[in-house]
């Protein structure tokens, strides 16, 4: 018998912000003429670069983490990520001190496989065009009578990821401000959907937008057909944080109901917004944490121009090396 799983709802996201909080900080809301110039709109930017751990999925980790039991958080957990998660998973074990098994993709940024190291977290590379994560990791979990923790389609994570957007829409608030628009960058969609049911609540008229690498669009053409579409085995990007496979089932449930659409990207207008965000407002982000930047700034829908549209930059580990090539490549 399948198991049903209930989808999260605001009420999941107001109490995973008491358990991450003294885990994660309040990041900034951040604004620039230039970028609002380049938009043609009016840009606030939610730096979820500068989290613990340099992304926003140090939110989910900690909120699934925290409801573990004492039995359970003996044998540790394990989770399967192309880096963020990863990093924010052996963060939260390391400070509620179990065990974690982390399994990555051999091509993963080096940056973020030394980060989980340095947390204590144990690694297992695989080949992510040959080999399932999934099933490596429920092998592990089987071997070690550990918990795997996923990195999108689970209840607990949506709504730790949702205290992002609880953050952001209280912070327009207190600026008197109410966004028309709110983009996302989004791989399996943990963040954008618990985002939106905190907009859904706070701030209901705000237009909730997904960003994804334009070869690389599972949920743009997911949301135009109303079902759920996987990407081609192999399509690349420099955005190698949201190269996931296919919307979830829980994830495109939320996204079906409250995302106005989906917002494609080439990694040139990636490469740009990395850029514009190093220069104007002074942060480093990872390609795929900028894809709501570059969507705001190269792509926005005309609807939008003119309007307020909050942009969430959700990670910033990105190799020095790429780092430095990317910001020195003026065309």
């Amino acid at each position: 018998m399948t198991k049903t799983i209930s989808l999260p709802g605001f009420e999941d996201v107001l109490a995973a912000a008491g358990r991450v909080r003294g885990y994660v900080r309040e990041t900034p809301v951040l604004t620039h003429d230039v970028i609002d110039a380049a938009a043609g709109a009016r840009i606030f930017v939610k730096a979820e670069c500068l989290q613990v751990t340099g992304s926003f999925k140090m939110r989910g980790a900690t909120n699934r983490l925290a409801q573990l039991t004492a039995e359970q958080r003996k044998t540790g957990v394990v989770a399967f990520s192309s880096g963020n998660h990863a990093q924010g998973v052996a963060r939260a074990a390391r400070l509620m001190g179990m065990p974690a098994v982390i399994v990555m993709p051999a091509d993963a940024p080096l940056v973020k496989i030394a980060g989980v190291k340095a947390d204590g977290g144990e690694v297992v590379l695989f080949n992510r065009d040959t080999e399932s994560r999934e099933e490596i990791s429920n092998r592990l979990a089987t071997e070690r009578s550990a918990v795997v923790v996923p990195s999108y389609d689970d209840p607990h994570i949506i709504a730790g990821q949702g205290t992002a957007g609880l953050e952001f829409a209280r912070q327009m608030e207190a600026a008197g401000e109410t966004l028309d628009a709110l983009i996302c960058c989004t791989g399996g969609g943990g963040l954008i959907s618990g985002v939106a049911l905190a907009f859904e609540k706070l701030s209901p008229a705000t237009q909730i937008w997904t960003a994804e690498p334009e070869a690389h669009d599972d949920w743009a053409r997911s949301l135009e057909a109303g079902t759920i579409q996987a990407n081609a085995p192999g399509t690349r990007s420099i955005c190698d944080a949201i190269l996931t496979p296919q919307p979830g089932q829980l994830t495109f449930a939320i996204g079906k109901r409250l995302f106005a659409g989906g917002l494609r990207v080439s990694d040139d207008d990636v490469r740009g917004a990395v850029r514009l965000a190093f220069d104007r407002l002074r942060i480093v982000s990872e390609p795929g944490g900028a894809a709501a930047l570059a969507a705001a700034v190269a792509r926005l829908p005309e609807a939008l121009k003119g309007k307020r549209v909050g942009v969430l930059v959700t990670g910033g580990n990105v190799d020095p090396a790429d780092f430095a090539k990317i910001i020195t490549h003026r065309s």
